[in-house]
């Protein structure tokens, strides 16, 4: 009977969906700021945590890299969080990037952090949150455990899975299911959105991940059969 129920938990934890690592992550991306024809005056990131707690960002960086560039290859491509900075459970998080563009409209909502750092490309780069400082690293020598999340456009190199297809000034990526979905593939997490609409702290929270319980698939649900 024990061998019956423990096939019977494995299959169940086989169909259980994939969960993220990680509750933060990043949950829209748009680089069509800075310059003569984007929809926003200024580039943005938007954060999401998809969690059930407070997570203290403080001390987690931004870094941005160009499509086969390092990440934070300078300094004015890297975002430090202030200390104790908190991301409620199901909320969201906008930091304003780069520099002002001369077409466009400011963001609909009031960016939570503002950087002149981080002037993005409309078309192919990445973006990544780490929880540690990784200045001009090159993809696949980043500090183990440092990265968070990341997000890959056109032909930006350093995906989760594979990168979306190239975006212009008037798109974004935002993230499926309003931040929650996160398959570890980008361009199956992510859509491709003209004129999206960013938010902040301030913003509704996520309502689907308000009602849905945060599932812990381990090997410790088989082993209470055993208890």
């Amino acid at each position: 009977m024990k061998r019956i129920a423990t096939l019977l938990a494995l299959l169940a934890l086989a169909a259980a969906p994939a969960y993220a690592a990680n509750a933060v992550r990043i949950s829209q991306a748009y680089g069509g700021g800075g310059g003569g024809s984007g929809t926003y005056l200024f580039d943005y990131v938007e954060l999401f945590n998809n969690g059930a707690t407070n997570v203290n960002i403080g001390g987690w960086v931004l870094e941005y890299g160009s499509a086969t560039g390092n990440w934070g290859s300078t300094a004015i491509n890297i975002f430090t969080f202030p200390a104790n900075t908190m991301i409620q459970p199901c909320q969201y998080m906008l930091i304003q990037l780069g520099t002002m563009g001369t077409a466009g409209v400011a963001l609909p909502v009031t960016p939570d952090f503002v950087t002149t750092n981080l002037s993005m490309s409309q078309s192919n780069g990445k973006v990544a949150l780490f929880n540690a400082v990784n200045a001009n690293v090159a993809c696949g020598s980043e500090t183990p455990g440092t990265i968070v999340d990341k997000v890959a456009w056109g032909t930006g190199n350093c995906p989760e899975g594979t990168s979306t297809a190239a975006t212009v000034a008037t798109q974004g990526l935002v993230r499926n299911n309003a931040g929650v979905t996160d398959t570890d593939n980008n361009a199956s997490d992510f859509t491709i959105v003209t004129a999206p609409v960013p938010r902040n702290t301030a913003s509704p929270k996520n309502p689907t991940c308000l009602v849905t319980p945060t599932k812990s698939s381990t090997w410790g649900q088989v082993k209470s059969i055993y208890r």
